[in-house]
């Protein structure tokens, strides 16, 4: 469902949205007002905008051509999901906002991966417009045919972990690692350097967690979280995550916190008192350290693989006092 801000587009966008670079993403033409679409759906257009906004997108003028037989299409589909009775309303909208959170993000680090390879080939800003066309015509099908392709198989995945799992009750170990004084390096480096360094931080992190089994929840520039169904594993990542960083040029030292216990996992996220605490230690952690609390430490206990130091007391912010343990590699020093 396309739309346009015309107080948020400038002068270079908006030429190129009139030449026609819209349609060579959406890949039809814009027909349709918002009020038809919603005539065409069935359905009132205040309720029609629910769902838009919920997949991300502003109300557009009533009388602004913007839509496509897509956007009908897949609003009938939304609907359908209601009336089939598979959802209620409020499912649906749930998983509109899901579709649009990741989808956002996913469309804004393709664009950008776009305008830097044309700024690499030089291409002059009068010429972009043209340019996008057709990288628009290019890329456009591949990547609809990898965005299903990936998404159908982390949903099976992902069925596949809790088809008989009680979402209610979920134990995870849950880790929280942070690049160590990342806000300040941020201030010494030029904008390009710091890109790099997040793309690194990412593409190192996530190959780590997911290679050693565990799943990553998100990142957030400097710092990642992620989990695992087993304290070993959740172990085993930290320890990776912070000898790999450590050996990395340039690399801010990384610090980790670990905690194990019941989460609440909910559209892709997790949540809880666990989460805090690993969250907490990561920022009570010294640097190249990793902080486990003590039920995750309980759980390692007897493995040979890995060495725990138990530290003194710490008040942790809003969750009192513990005393949590350093993990380290079996025979470290």
């Amino acid at each position: 469902m396309a739309h346009v801000d015309g107080d948020r587009v400038g002068d270079t966008v908006g030429d190129a949205v009139a030449g026609g670079l819209t349609e060579a993403f959406l890949r039809e033409p814009r027909r349709y007002t918002s009020h038809q679409v919603a005539e065409m759906a069935g359905v009132p257009v205040y309720r029609a905008r629910r769902f838009w906004r919920a997949l991300g997108f502003a109300n557009v003028p009533d009388d602004a051509v913007e839509f496509t037989d897509s956007d009908v299409e897949a609003l009938k589909t939304l609907l359908g999901m209601v009336t089939s009775g598979v959802y209620d309303e409020e499912h649906v909208l749930l998983i509109a906002r899901s579709l649009g959170r990741a989808t956002t993000r996913l469309a804004e680090s393709q664009a950008e991966l776009g305008a830097e390879a044309l700024d690499a080939a030089g291409v002059p800003l009068a010429e972009r417009p043209r340019a996008w066309r057709r990288r628009a015509e290019r890329v456009v099908p591949d990547l609809a045919r990898l965005l299903v392709y990936a998404w159908q198989r982390q949903l099976a995945a992902a069925a596949g972990r809790i088809a008989e799992q009680d979402m209610s009750s979920v134990r995870l170990a849950v880790g929280f690692a942070d690049l160590v004084a990342f806000t300040r390096l941020s201030r010494q480096i030029t904008g390009s350097e710091l890109a790099r360094l997040i793309d690194r931080f990412e593409g190192r992190s996530a190959d780590i967690v997911t290679s050693s089994g565990g799943r990553v929840v998100k990142t957030l520039g400097d710092s990642v979280l992620f989990v695992s169904d087993k304290a070993h594993v959740a172990a085993e990542i930290a320890l990776r995550l912070v000898e790999t960083h450590a050996r990395g040029r340039d690399m801010p030292e990384l610090r980790v916190g670990l905690a194990s216990g019941p989460v609440v996992w909910r559209m892709g996220d997790v949540f809880g008192t666990t989460v805090n605490l690993a969250s907490r230690l990561t920022a009570l952690s010294l640097p190249g350290t990793i902080l486990a609390d003590p039920q995750l430490a309980e759980e390692l206990e007897g493995d040979r693989a890995f060495r725990l130091r138990e530290v003194n007391r710490l008040s942790v912010r809003g969750l009192g006092e513990l005393a949590p343990y350093t993990v380290m590699r079996a025979g470290s020093a």
